[in-house]
């Protein structure tokens, strides 16, 4: 019998990556989203399926799902951008809390493993760098990101006490800056941003003087670190982080989305968010030495793919427009 793995967010950028790899290993999928953020056309191809059941609902609800044989759950719901996380900041901290304590409850109930879509805004804005593991972040609780940041911290905290009181089989991915096909074109994601703003021919914002830096991760390698950490019985409960070490500065970020879409926009700076992180780089030794996992595509190629996928987005709505 196939196993039957549950994607919480399952129709958002990531989630519906991670349900197609799923289906490539010959697993049935149940994917689970409320569509406050995930969206249909993300799932589409995968209706056609006969091992694919897309069921309309908010984490934060109970789950029932007991007709189902579920054996293991990929817990992503939550808005991951900054655009959406603060436009509902109750319902995000929420999500994260309420939600994983209601995957947690039905986990336990069937005994499924469960993994836990992180992130590395639990390390906030960090005083180490590169971040590893172990550090603790430095996280302003009462801050406009604080409904994200905290919420993650606290669903990390709450799989950790099921594992330890309940014996629960988990896992902890802390996910850095991921871009790619699927990405919302209006999420305020600094890579989506740039494109978007290249192929329209707009000024190119950048918020604060650009020396910032992230580490960028296509969405092919990231789901592969996923599952691999699911699978691994080696890295057990510990948190490992998943992201591309190889550091960035938004403003080269900029110049190479600019070079690569042969955009003459131009480069225009505005004020920086509040609490918003100055350096960002996942230590991923952990994830080298014990999963065997390291991103393979490079930033170029990722990007190429990235520019492809909104160019034919655009095209597709200009043609019904």
């Amino acid at each position: 019998m196939k196993k039957t793995a549950l994607v919480t967010g399952g129709a958002g950028f990531l989630g519906s990556h991670l349900c197609d790899a799923l289906l490539r290993q010959g697993k049935s999928v149940l994917c689970l989203d409320d569509l406050s953020t995930g969206r249909m056309e993300n799932i589409a191809h995968l209706a056609p399926e006969s091992s694919f059941e897309f069921i309309r609902r908010d984490v934060t609800e109970p789950l029932g799902l007991g007709q189902f044989d579920i054996a293991e759950i990929y817990s992503l719901a939550c808005p991951a951008s900054p655009v959406h996380y603060q436009h509902n900041p109750v319902k995000t901290i929420r999500t994260n809390f309420i939600g994983t304590a209601q995957v947690l409850e039905l986990a336990t109930k069937i005994n499924a493993k469960v993994l836990l879509a992180s992130t590395s805004e639990v390390y906030g804005n960090p005083l180490c760098h590169p971040q590893r593991e172990e550090y603790w972040g430095n996280v302003n609780p009462i801050g406009i990101r604080g409904c994200y940041d905290e919420g993650k911290r606290a669903a990390e905290c709450l799989m950790m006490d099921y594992h330890r009181q309940k014996g629960l089989d988990i896992r902890i991915v802390r996910i850095f800056n991921t871009y790619g096909p699927r990405m919302a074109k209006n999420d305020g994601r600094v890579v989506s941003n740039f494109i978007v703003q290249a192929l329209a021919g707009e000024d190119i914002t950048i918020y604060g003087t650009g020396e910032q830096t992230r580490s960028f991760c296509f969405v092919s390698d990231l789901i592969a670190g996923i599952l691999i950490a699911m699978e691994s019985e080696q890295i057990g409960c510990l948190p490992v982080n998943i992201g591309n070490s190889a550091e960035e500065r938004v403003l080269d970020l900029a110049s190479t989305i600019l070079r690569l879409t042969q955009s003459q926009a131009k480069i225009v700076f505005k004020p920086l968010p509040a609490d918003d992180p100055q350096r960002r780089r996942p230590d991923i030794s952990r994830a080298q030495t014990v999963l065997g996992w390291e991103p393979r595509i490079k930033l170029e190629q990722g990007l190429r793919e990235t520019i492809k996928y909104f160019e034919e987005i655009c095209l597709l709505r200009s043609d019904t427009t």
